[in-house]
C-alpha cells in the first residue's frame, strides 16, 4: 500500500494509474477503523481497479471543539488493518494541507436534509462533511466513493452534493456490519461496557419490529411497538425515532408500495450517542 500525504503526491500516482486504465473508488473516513471500514474496502474492491482510502479527522464537521480533540486516531493500527485489507493507496492528508490560508467559504444548499434529524441535532454539521468530501471528490476524481449505510442520512446528503454538483461519480451505499447479535459496527461502540453493549441491542430489535411489521400494521402502531422495544431497555435514553421516505427523509404516517422507505434511529447509552437505521423497501 502507498502512502500519501500531500495532494500534489496523490494526484501524480493517480495520473500514472489512469494512463494504464481502471476504475478508481474512493472510501473517505476519519480513521479508528473497524471491521465496517474494511468492508467498504472490500466493496469496493469488487467494483474498482484502484481503491484509495482516506484518513483525515476533518475538523468542519464537528460543532463541538471538545469532540474534535478526543476523537481516536490509532493511526498505526489503522495502516496495518488496511494493508492487510490489500488497500491500494492511503491519503493522510494535514488540515493544513487540505484547508490552506486561502481557502474559500463553503456553503451548498442541502435542502431539508440540513434541517432535519442529525441536520438539526448537529447544526453545520452536513455543510462540513460535504466541504471535506467535495475537496476528496475534485482531488481523486473517482469513478465509485463507497460509504456505509449506518450513517444513511449522510449518504443521502452526499448524494445531493454529486447531483448538485453533476460530479460522475457513483455512490455505493455498503450494508451496516453488525455484531453476530445485531448491534451496529461503529468507532463509538468501543466506550460501552459489555453491559452497555448488550443495552444497545434493543436499536436493532427495534429497527427489525418495524422492518417486520410496516406492512401489517399503521406506521403509528409500529413506531409505537418500537418505542416501547427501546424504553423496556433500562437506562436508554431515545433521542429519536422515525419512519422516512428515504431520499427526503420526510417523516411519514403512511407507506406506498411504490415508495422506498428508511426506519431511523438515534438513543444514548452510558453517555454515548448511538446511531442506527434499517432500509424497510
Amino acid at each position: 500500500m502507498k502512502i500519501f500525504k500531500t495532494k500534489e503526491e496523490l494526484q501524480t500516482h493517480l495520473c500514472a494509474h489512469r494512463q494504464v486504465d481502471g476504475k478508481v473508488a474512493l472510501v473517505p473516513t476519519m480513521g479508528a477503523l473497524h471491521q465496517g471500514h474494511l468492508a467498504l474496502i472490500q466493496e469496493a474492491q469488487q467494483v474498482a481497479q484502484l481503491v484509495v482510502c482516506s484518513i483525515f479527522v476533518n475538523p468542519t464537521q464537528f460543532n463541538d471543539p471538545k469532540d474534535l480533540e478526543k476523537y481516536p486516531r490509532p493511526i498505526e493500527n489503522d495502516i496495518a488493518l488496511l494493508n492487510a485489507a490489500g488497500c491500494d493507496v492511503l491519503f493522510m492528508p494535514s488540515v493544513e494541507e487540505m484547508y490552506p490560508a486561502d481557502d474559500k467559504p463553503w456553503h451548498i444548499d442541502l435542502g431539508n436534509l440540513d434541517s432535519i434529524w442529525e441536520g438539526e441535532k448537529r447544526p453545520g454539521h452536513f455543510q462540513g462533511v460535504t466541504q471535506i468530501v467535495y475537496k476528496l471528490f475534485n482531488l481523486v476524481e473517482p469513478d465509485i466513493a463507497c460509504f456505509g449505510q449506518k450513517d444513511f442520512q449522510q449518504v443521502m446528503v452526499i448524494q445531493r452534493l454529486v447531483d448538485s454538483k453533476k460530479m460522475p461519480i457513483r455512490i455505493l451505499i455498503c450494508p451496516t456490519v453488525r455484531s453476530a447479535k445485531g448491534l451496529a459496527l461503529s468507532s463509538r461502540n468501543s466506550r460501552l461496557s459489555d453491559e452497555g453493549k448488550i443495552k444497545a441491542l434493543c436499536l436493532y430489535q427495534a429497527l427489525s419490529y418495524i422492518k417486520d411489521h410496516i406492512g401489517q400494521q399503521s406506521v403509528a402502531e409500529v413506531k409505537e411497538a418500537a418505542n416501547k422495544i427501546l424504553i423496556a431497555a433500562a437506562e436508554v435514553t431515545v433521542e429519536y425515532l422515525a419512519i422516512c421516505e428515504s431520499r427526503s427523509l420526510e417523516e411519514v404516517s403512511t407507506v406506498e408500495p411504490s415508495n422506498s422507505y428508511v426506519a431511523l434511529v438515534v438513543a444514548w447509552i452510558e453517555g454515548v450517542r448511538l446511531i442506527d437505521n434499517m432500509i424497510l423497501s
